[in-house]
């Protein structure tokens, strides 16, 4: 009988102590930021609240492996992100190609080691395909190459692609699109100019 009873408190002991020990994800997300904060050091523009989340990186950071987003939970972030998305007010989406092709030849910006002061570029090629005669491109995301021949030049069109490179959240939850307009990290000229550069009969991505 002693030693059932001291079986019982033993593991009452245990689970007490396992109960205190327990750590909520809230709390593990909050140390891991502290960790981060503790070890990386400002440089340039490279500033620490870069690693502050915001609504929906954090629940993006909280799906990933195996643990899947629930399907609600996505649109609803959509949702969120679509009505953040900032149009031109003029209505025209369309800049200059050879330009957009510029920007999305560059990979400058952002970095500890650049000038703020100049423009950034989208890097586009380190993820796309957009044109035949570019032989060095990532397959990150998928090939843009004829993007506006095979889906339309019309306006509705336009907007879709202005609204995706503004925000890609807006259209895929979780996506590994930077948001170049969400974020600052392209202006809206830029951004009318690399939505050109996709739906421009004379842009090379459409030959």
């Amino acid at each position: 009988m002693k030693k059932i009873i001291g079986s019982v408190v033993v593991l009452g002991l245990i689970a007490a102590g396992c109960a205190s020990t327990y750590v909520s994800e809230e709390q593990r997300e909050a140390q891991a930021l502290a960790m981060m904060k503790t070890s990386f050091k400002e440089n340039g523009q490279a500033k620490l609240d870069r690693l502050d989340q915001d609504d929906m990186q954090k629940m993006c950071s909280r799906y990933h492996g195996d643990t899947k987003m629930p399907k609600e939970v996505g649109e609803k972030l959509e949702k969120d992100q679509q009505a953040q998305i900032k149009y031109p007010a003029d209505g025209t989406y369309l800049g200059d190609w050879k330009s957009g092709e510029r920007i999305a030849q560059s990979g400058v910006g952002k970095q500890f080691s650049d000038n703020p002061a100049n423009p950034n570029g989208a890097n586009c090629y380190a993820c796309h395909q957009l044109t035949k005669a570019e032989l060095a491109y990532g397959t990150i995301g998928p090939s843009l190459y004829n993007f506006a021949k095979l889906r339309g030049y019309t306006p509705e069109m336009q907007k879709y692609a202005y609204g995706k490179v503004y925000n890609s959240q807006a259209f895929s939850a979780c996506s590994s699109m930077p948001r170049f307009g969400h974020s600052g990290i392209l202006t809206e000229a830029q951004i009318k100019d690399v939505v050109a550069l996709l739906m421009d009969p004379q842009s090379p991505v459409n030959k």
